[in-house]
């Protein structure tokens, strides 16, 4: 992490006075005074000094949401292809933060990201049953019989899916709302009724909804008030 960052993310002052005070030579790094705002500290290992005073670092915690771009990977880091995480300011990929879940490589909509682990897995996990809604365009109209079969659900995998809830929104278009399941499960059951995915959004995780967040933006919120739209306006 640079120096900078760290004396602000531990909140000490703002990044840009930390600048200041690490030029003014009021920081040290084991014992040795840096006037590097950008010098690269390990917060598990280097001791970092402010007028003699060691800094305790927390991790701060952030919170954002996506309007996920087809074309990204959801991952930090990946060889082929451009990763969310590039689309995220500085601070965020200093601070580790990744994604909550998945959308597949040719998936878009809303994605949830942040460093806190325990408020992913509260997210993830499938004993909380939190739903996940997706408009999906497909490639040819849909019928009554195909969406009595995907209300019928489908074994994947070894694992039985059933959506929650299947209706239709246009003559080539679904709404589908999930609580758990597989990766590309949406596409999977798409292809057992013999249509192809076109293109994938999901537009609400529990109560939180993409609105009107254009394709690549992202917007930080609260911890507070990401939980009141996910848990509590369900």
């Amino acid at each position: 992490m640079r120096l900078n960052l760290y004396l602000s993310s531990s909140g000490v002052c703002s990044r840009r006075k930390a600048d200041e005070i690490i030029l003014s030579g009021r920081v040290k790094v084991n014992d040795k005074i840096v006037l590097a705002p950008y010098f690269r500290v390990n917060q598990e290992i280097d001791k970092i000094l402010l007028d003699n005073k060691q800094i305790t670092h927390e991790l701060k915690h952030l919170y954002y949401i996506m309007n996920k771009p087809r074309g990204y990977v959801c991952a930090v880091s990946d060889k082929y292809y451009p990763v969310i995480i590039e689309l995220l300011p500085e601070e965020a990929r200093n601070l580790r933060v990744f994604p909550v879940g998945r959308l597949d490589k040719d998936s878009e909509g809303l994605l949830i990201l942040t460093n806190d682990g325990n408020f992913a897995q509260s997210i993830i996990h499938p004993s909380k049953k939190i739903p996940r809604e997706y408009e999906v365009l497909l490639n040819l109209p849909v019928n009554d019989k195909h969406l009595s079969r995907l209300k019928e659900g489908f074994n994947i995998d070894n694992k039985f899916i059933r959506p929650l809830k299947v209706s239709k929104i246009a003559d080539n278009a679904l709404k589908i709302v999930l609580s758990e399941g597989i990766k590309r499960e949406i596409r999977l059951m798409i292809r057992q009724i013999g249509l192809r995915v076109e293109k994938l959004t999901r537009v609400k995780i529990g109560g939180l909804e993409l609105g009107n967040l254009q394709s690549g933006d992202y917007k930080s919120l609260s911890f507070s008030s990401l939980c009141n739209k996910i848990f509590l306006s369900r």
